[in-house]
């Protein structure tokens, strides 16, 4: 089953309550200027509207995880001069503290060192600050986290069962993927002439967490689809897989990237009015 809804994923009318096995997503993150507009176009004004208008989302998500079941949410902080003061908006922990809330275990998370996040100037790298003299200076955010929840315990499963064994992994894959520093790269993208994100969510990303988190015939959720990347890994997986996006206008970017693996199986796709 493989499913792609337009729509607001805080109310995920789709599917019932413990459908979900894993969750992998990359969310808009607040305070960074690529997402102001859409913000904007939910309603949101500050860091904390931002912050309330995706606990929404983690809500649902929750709702709709399996006892046991993962959520992978891939976000940056964001540093920004707002009314004339520089600061850092620290989203990661503003998102585990709502997940905890929601009921979320919070579990050892991933920082992700991505080089093509460092400020550039006239095709160089840029640092923030008075340069080579102290004391003010800034570090550069360079890594995102990769956040890591469990709804409830461990999640059971029958001795000696066919699929869990049929989803192993290696040594090799466990040593290098269980680890907390990943340095998969990234590069820019434009959908439709619409630069979209500082740089892409890689298929290697989400490739890794389905694997260590899932098993074959698993169903994956990602709420804030995109172009579909956690939808088309899912699918080379033989997992199941449900997408939702909100920006119409990327509907066929999704369908185009899909088209390129679906095969036989069959994507549905439901338009809410």
């Amino acid at each position: 089953m493989h499913r792609v809804v337009i729509g607001d994923s805080r109310e995920m009318v789709e599917l019932g309550d413990e459908s979900v096995h894993l969750v992998v997503t990359s969310p808009p993150y607040p305070m960074i200027r690529i997402w102001d507009g859409f913000f904007r176009s939910v309603g949101c004004r500050g860091f904390d509207d931002m912050h309330e208008y995706l606990a929404g989302v983690w809500r649902e998500c929750y709702r709709v995880l399996v006892r046991g079941g993962i959520a992978c949410i891939n976000i940056g902080d964001a540093a920004r001069t707002v009314d004339g003061e520089f600061r850092v908006y620290p989203n990661h922990a503003r998102v585990i503290e709502i997940c905890e809330r929601i009921g979320f275990r919070t579990l050892p998370y991933i920082l992700w060192k991505k080089p093509t996040t460092k400020p550039r100037y006239k095709g160089k790298a840029a640092f923030l600050g008075s340069g080579f003299l102290p004391p003010n200076a800034y570090v550069t955010l360079d890594c995102e986290f990769i956040l890591i929840f469990r709804k409830g315990g461990l999640r059971r499963f029958r001795p000696r069962d066919d699929k869990r064994y049929e989803s192993r992994f290696t040594k090799r894959e466990r040593d290098s993927w269980f680890t907390q520093i990943w340095t998969d790269g990234a590069a820019r993208q434009s959908v439709d002439g619409l630069a979209r994100r500082a740089a892409v969510f890689p298929e290697s990303i989400p490739r890794k967490l389905i694997r260590m988190f899932s098993v074959v015939g698993d169903t994956v959720l990602d709420p804030f689809l995109g172009t579909g990347t956690t939808m088309k890994v899912a699918m080379e997986l033989g997992r199941n897989s449900i997408g939702y996006e909100i920006d119409r206008g990327l509907l066929k970017a999704i369908q185009r990237k899909l088209s390129a693996v679906h095969g036989d199986f069959s994507v549905e796709v439901i338009i809410r009015g």
